[in-house]
């Protein structure tokens, strides 16, 4: 399948453990699953997700964290090694999840419509399920990130592309049986779609929005459509 692209396309490291009796510790807990420590650490990624959102990563330090969860940092060392490994660990499922599920979509049954809805949709909801986290990655820039940390800005920058990909693929697709209008390349109708669901890091909250995350997806997809049908 031919692809025509633009000259460069916009981007949407692992901190090695501590060598402590702490990083061991908190290593067995994690290896034995123990109920408690696995519902704090969950507790932990969520406030920390909130405190990044609010602070950016730069302007983030664990005692910020720790103050959230009402806690001390030496405390907080027992469940993470870092504020780096605490924001990597936030993120990388997030993305992995949306990008299975956007690959699921291209691959399963459906016109190429039907598709570019369900995306959009999926999209949103994971907003809504994984709230805030993936708006942290939006707001991150990739492309400016302390040394030990670029190993994964690539890996969330890959993992962005192969998002935009699959969603361009699916696009192509609807260009060639005629099921969606090709007047525009297919990159470009795919970055017209991301930056509108991605620019709801600007307003929406789960909590409190008047609708729900997959009533936002469906919307945008009929405006999307709307302008797409052949």
């Amino acid at each position: 399948m031919t692809r025509r692209e633009p000259p460069q396309r916009p981007t949407a490291g692992k901190i090695p453990p501590r060598s402590s009796n702490i990083a061991q510790r908190r290593a067995a807990a994690r290896g034995g699953g123990r109920d408690a420590y696995v519902l704090r650490t969950q507790e932990i990624v969520r406030v920390a997700a909130s405190v990044f959102k609010e602070r950016g990563f730069r302007g983030t330090t664990l005692n910020h964290i720790a103050d959230a969860l009402g806690t001390d940092r030496a405390t907080l060392y027992y469940y993470v090694g870092s504020k780096e490994d605490l924001f990597q660990e936030i993120v990388r499922e997030a993305v992995g999840v949306n990008l299975a599920t956007a690959i699921s979509i291209r691959d399963g049954e459906g016109t190429a419509p039907e598709k570019v809805r369900q995306l959009i949709v999926s999209v949103m909801a994971s907003y809504a399920e994984f709230y805030p986290v993936l708006y942290v990655l939006i707001q991150e820039n990739l492309d400016h990130v302390a040394p030990e940390r670029d190993t994964w800005a690539q890996e969330m920058k890959q993992v962005n592309h192969d998002f935009t990909d699959v969603l361009i693929e699916i696009i192509e697709a609807g260009h060639q049986d005629g099921t969606l209008s090709s007047a525009a390349p297919a990159w470009l109708q795919s970055y017209g779609i991301m930056g509108m669901v991605g620019w709801t890091n600007r307003w929406f909250d789960p909590n409190k929005a008047p609708v729900s995350a997959e009533e936002i997806g469906s919307t945008f997809a009929d405006m999307v459509l709307g302008g797409l049908l052949a």
